[in-house]
């Protein structure tokens, strides 16, 4: 399965001749390694999170601030900004996740709307609301990445990198351990599993994925600002976690695809037949969207239609028996 999507996206961008659609293949590989985080975090270790635009800031925003204020070269500034990320998340985390439920959820929106006010206000630091320019283009060692192709194969190797370890970990004690603390952290508790570390650990990894789809997502458009990190995109990356199932690694890069391929209806068809802005039509429709899959497919949309294809396929099986 992994190496015939590894082929598949090999392959894809020679097949494509536009430059728009690479792209938006180029957004779909950092939403995915987004997803990705945020799945391992809600979907396996059952913590709900409301502002995981946060640490995709802190990996836009450090890596521009340490190659434009410090001066160190985007090939160290991104890892450097990953790590520092991670710092903060283990800081915040071990008080953080001691909140459950809604708490937790309504902590994580604070946290969101806090770091937007730090990102517009800071002007000497992040540029305000006018954002953080300047980052010129990425350069690892000899290589430049200047064209889409080249910065598309730069992502997605990023991303296929970002998904197979994710594989290992919830195919591991410690994918195990995190299912029994979503499960119940009490059981888990009782079987020996320290639910704290875990939940503290998953979030330091998914707010590193997080830093390094800021970082990647800063570089390939030049500029960031605190619209790009708000509370309406940390919405958006739960609906993607939620379409392509909580618990689902693989349904990450069909979650991404999902959303983005919704928001470019949105923000060029539909206002011209609608008569409304594209800011309008997401808010709305991302919510109505996300209402409808937490009411009746909880486990997410393709986990979830994908396990009622079984249930059937099992019952059909019972009655020719």
């Amino acid at each position: 399965m992994f190496i015939l999507v590894a082929l598949v996206l090999a392959v894809l961008p020679l097949i494509l001749r536009n430059n728009y659609q690479v792209s938006v293949l180029v957004f779909i590989g950092i939403f995915t390694i987004l997803t990705v985080g945020l799945s391992l975090l809600m979907g396996y270790a059952g913590q709900v999170s409301l502002g995981h635009a946060v640490f995709y800031g802190m990996g836009g925003y450090g890596a521009g601030i340490l190659v434009l204020r410090a001066g160190l070269p985007a090939w160290a500034a991104i890892p450097c900004a990953a790590m520092i990320t991670g710092l903060i998340a283990y800081v915040i985390g071990i008080p953080l996740l001691r909140l459950k439920g809604n708490y937790l959820a309504m902590a994580t929106l604070g946290l969101n709307i806090i770091f937007f006010l730090i990102a517009t206000n800071e002007t000497a630091l992040t540029g305000g609301p006018n954002g953080l320019q300047g980052y010129g283009k990425l350069t690892i060692g000899p290589l430049i990445f200047k064209s889409d192709r080249q910065f598309y194969y730069l992502v997605w190797t990023v991303a296929l990198v970002v998904l197979a370890l994710s594989l290992n970990i919830v195919n591991s004690r410690v994918g195990r351990a995190l299912r029994a603390i979503h499960g119940s952290e009490v059981a888990a508790e009782t079987l020996g599993v320290d639910t704290a570390r875990f939940k503290v650990q998953v979030l330091v990894l998914s707010a590193i994925y997080a830093s390094l789809a800021g970082s990647l997502y800063a570089f390939w458009i030049g500029i960031v600002s605190p619209g790009d990190f708000s509370v309406n995109f940390s919405t958006e990356l739960v609906v993607m976690v939620a379409i392509g199932g909580l618990a689902s690694v693989w349904g990450a890069i069909f979650g991404a695809a999902a959303v983005i391929m919704l928001t470019e209806l949105l923000r060029n068809f539909l206002p011209r037949l609608l008569g409304s802005t594209s800011g309008e039509l997401q808010i709305v429709t991302f919510g109505v969207i996300l209402m409808l899959i937490m009411i009746f497919l909880p486990e997410g949309l393709t986990s979830g239609i994908v396990n009622r294809l079984r249930a059937r396929s099992m019952r059909r099986q019972e009655n020719k028996t």
